[in-house]
């Protein structure tokens, strides 16, 4: 797979607004976001890079958190998309209950310990506890002391709140005005199929993003249309088949994975449950660039053989057709994966606190912005490859 690998310095300065970005020479400009819970707000900073840099996507593409995310970027007007994904992390992440400081437990402890590690837990321990303003609550009683059959017995929370979330922060009317397209992605729970909810085939609202999103056992099944659907994640985390197998055109993709495929062997049981995490949800992106690959060079070798035919034989309807399918497309996937820090560990797609929230935002939004400061990064790739793969990295 022909790729750049680029390592540079963290730029933390705004996109200059007379260098912001050009328009691109690409029919879609798609965004594709993955699912991983609390690590989702990386993906909110690198919109906001984006957004400050004059791009605008015209097809998003998520799963889970992803899917969440994208609904606040096609239900909002434009100038007020950042804003309003910051009250929606702001909303999700704060906590009716205060609980010690973590800085105040932390110098209680008898030894030296991490004020971000105790920040870090005492956050995904209220996530479990209490639930999550506006996101989910605990049911009470619990599942497996339920008397009753449906949503209370097959999930620990109940995400009525997030309905109320959505409603309140998405313009669904314009989300499905056609100026952008959305596609998210949930699981049949009765067939186990990745079913696509997409706007060029339906209309969609608060359920359908909330399907995307109900991981089990936490969160219930949604229904839809007389049939349930969990978390697109289950099956496949990432939504960039979606995106690169849909009407062969020009595309940039901006592809934000919150998850690492790669990583070193773990030396304790948490970093186990840290590792499988990674390898679960990451998803086999490669695999997906590699099928493209592959898809290009098929038709590179159609074209090659329709330009040996006589005139006439390439006029025929069948030949068309297929002179059509091995029309020269160009794919630029520029791929950002948020690199875990020292003091997270297995919980960190859930530890929803405002302080790991904007530590996460403000990571995507210096990743982006280093990314764009090479603006080779966005040209099409060489008509003899066409398709390249960036892939972005911290030097850390």
């Amino acid at each position: 797979m022909e790729g750049v690998l680029a390592m540079l310095d963290v730029t933390r300065e705004p996109i200059d607004s007379a260098q912001q970005i050009k328009p691109l020479p690409y029919d879609v400009v798609a965004l594709v976001l993955q699912g991983g819970g609390a690590l989702g707000a990386y993906q909110a900073g690198v919109y906001e890079g984006l957004h400050e840099a004059g791009i605008r996507p015209n097809w998003l593409a998520g799963i889970s958190i992803g899917a969440l995310n994208a609904a606040i970027i096609a239900g909002s007007p434009e100038d007020e998309r950042v804003e309003r994904l910051r009250e929606f992390w702001e909303t999700i992440c704060a906590f009716s209950i205060e609980w010690p400081a973590g800085e105040g437990l932390a110098n209680a402890l008898p030894f030296a310990f991490d004020i971000s590690s105790v920040r870090n837990a005492l956050a995904a321990t209220r996530a479990l506890v209490q639930g999550q303003p506006g996101f989910f609550k605990p049911r009470f009683p619990p599942p497996l002391w339920s008397p009753f059959a449906g949503d209370a017995a097959t999930s620990f929370y109940d995400t009525a709140p997030l309905h109320a979330t959505l409603e309140r922060l998405v313009d669904f009317d314009r989300l499905n005005s056609g100026d952008v397209r959305v596609s998210v992605g949930a699981v049949n729970v009765r067939t186990g199929n990745l079913t696509y909810f997409d706007t060029v085939e339906r209309r969609l609202g608060p359920k359908h993003f909330m399907a995307s999103g109900a991981l089990p056992p936490g969160f219930p099944a949604v229904e839809i249309e007389g049939e349930h659907y969990w978390d697109g994640g289950v099956v496949s985390n990432t939504p960039l088949s979606r995106v690169l197998s849909g009407d062969a055109r020009d595309s940039l993709t901006f592809q934000i994975d919150l998850w690492s495929a790669k990583g070193r062997v773990p030396y304790d049981m948490m970093e186990v449950s840290s590792r499988q995490k990674d390898i679960q949800y990451s998803s086999r992106t490669r695999a997906v660039t590699d099928q493209v690959l592959q898809m290009q060079k098929m038709r590179q070798a159609l074209q090659r053989t329709i330009d040996k035919l006589p005139e006439a034989a390439k006029q025929e309807p069948e030949i068309r057709t297929i002179a059509d399918m091995a029309r020269h497309r160009s794919y630029n996937i520029v791929h950002l994966i948020y690199q875990t820090k020292l003091n997270e560990g297995h919980s960190r797609d859930y530890e929803f606190g405002l302080s790991a929230m904007r530590r996460h935002w403000q990571s995507g939004l210096e990743d982006i912005r280093r990314t764009l400061s090479d603006r080779r990064r966005l040209d099409p790739p060489p008509p003899e490859l066409g398709i390249v793969t960036h892939d972005i990295h911290r030097r850390d």
